[in-house]
């Protein structure tokens, strides 16, 4: 049995439908987020360093300790998705995410601390 594609159905090699730019967006996503989150840290680091008075190497480690910290998780929650599935991994994080997000910080925050501040 052939089926017989109209001349709407056919698609262009090279072509890409709308589900496969919405998957590619999908999966920018989190690497757009982590990119964010090195920035603000790149961003952040005169105030660390003013505040800890760090050597260069330990400003070495507070920079790159974040990708390092990504790789290990990336190697591990692939591992894990593997095992359990990855759409289960992927709500499991977003609902983590969301709970930490929407409660009130645990500590204090002092009124001094802030680059803000006069």
């Amino acid at each position: 049995m052939s089926t017989r594609l109209g001349p709407s159905d056919r698609q262009l090699p090279g072509t890409a439908d709308r589900r496969t730019w919405l998957g590619l967006a999908v999966l920018t996503l989190p690497v757009f987020l982590v990119s964010m989150d090195v920035s603000v840290l790149y961003l952040a680091i005169p105030s660390i360093t003013d505040a800890l008075a760090p050597s260069a190497a330990q400003q070495l480690w507070i920079l790159d300790i974040y990708g390092f910290l990504i790789a290990g998780l990336l190697i591990t929650m692939g591992n894990l998705g593997d095992r359990i599935g990855r759409r289960r991994i992927l709500l499991a994080g977003a609902r983590c995410s969301a709970r930490r997000r929407s409660s009130p910080p645990s500590h204090p925050r002092p009124e001094s601390s802030s680059p803000l501040a006069p």
